[in-house]
């Protein structure tokens, strides 16, 4: 019986996707096989990853759909009975499936299992992420997942495994959605099921790929339908508070862009007491005053500086 099918997603990841496969192959836990769906890259990730001989690699090229897309095909051909999905631009420590192995043994019971990360954001820098109300040292089920990712985001693709039992509840993820699919198929799981988290960190995620869609503009892209969690946001103050921090995001980026419209739309569905005053004052900034700000902060970033104008 196979244990964990890592899916791996890709696109155009030339760059990257030799180092990010050895990662896999270096794992201290062996009982694995791994999945690679090539979505219609034209460069040379193809030629890289048939270089490598091993069984446990199972490769499948189709046309260019979407990450959803082909994370959806890879788990359907997958026999694991743990998803863990990761990034071709993403590196795992040699210990990051045994630790997750560790967490399942321990907490039978979640839904999602996360292990902790840190952020490459230059070529020799990098961000150890923290979360609200959960400590450096603490291991076990999160109290409260929501509240817990509103600045650092707990579920992070590269870092998570899922029972394929629970995919089977849930649903994969939503094709129809280009920027934040993970998010949305993370708050399905985390509405019926508790969240286990390690305490060790096992995965780096890359956040300096000059070919991340975050560098699309917001206009083109197909965001998550928050109207679908409306009901769950009324009993759920932190699930409230969770979603309004992207509606934030969005509210935001929407203007800087130039759609007004579609700016105040997501500002407006936002409870005032997520509001703070910090991203009310930068909500309203002329846009003039909103882009070199934004690009100090991208520098910033880039130096290991972190912060939020969300909380």
């Amino acid at each position: 019986m196979i244990y964990f099918s890592v899916i791996i997603p890709l696109f155009n990841k030339e760059k990257f996707i030799e180092a990010t496969l050895r990662s896999v192959l270096e794992q201290s836990f062996t009982n694995f096989e791994i999945i690679i769906v090539n979505d219609g890259s034209t460069d040379k990730s193809e030629e890289i990853v048939l270089k490598f001989n091993d069984a446990r690699i199972k490769y499948f090229s189709k046309k260019n759909e979407g990450v959803s897309v082909a994370r959806n095909y890879g788990i359907q051909q997958s026999k694991g009975v743990y998803i863990a999905l990761l990034d071709a631009d993403d590196l795992w420590f040699p210990n990051h499936l045994e630790v997750l192995n560790e967490l399942i043994y321990t907490f039978p019971e979640a839904g999602l299992y996360a292990s902790r990360y840190i952020s490459k954001v230059s070529e020799d820098k990098h961000i150890t992420n923290n979360f609200l109300k959960i400590a450096e040292n603490f291991s076990g089920i999160i109290p409260d997942f929501f509240y817990s990712s509103l600045i650092s985001r707990i579920a992070l693709t590269s870092a998570v495994a899922i029972p394929k039992s629970v995919l089977n509840k849930t649903g994969l993820f939503n094709p129809n959605i280009s920027s934040g699919q993970d998010l949305d198929l993370w708050i399905k799981i985390v509405l019926f099921f508790p969240v286990a988290i390690t305490n060790l960190v096992t995965v780096e995620y890359n956040t300096i790929d000059s070919n991340s869609l975050s560098k699309t503009n917001i206009r083109d892209k197909n965001l998550i339908d928050f109207s679908q969690f409306q009901e769950n946001e009324k009993n759920n103050p932190s699930l409230k508070a969770f979603i309004d921090v992207n509606r934030m995001d969005y509210a935001l980026k929407f203007k800087i862009s130039g759609d007004l419209k579609k700016a105040n739309e997501y500002y407006k569905s936002i409870a005032k007491e997520n509001i703070t005053v910090k991203n009310w004052l930068v909500f309203h900034l002329p846009r003039w005053i909103q882009i070199p700000l934004l690009r100090f902060k991208k520098k910033l970033y880039k130096n290991g500086i972190y912060f939020s104008v969300y909380r």
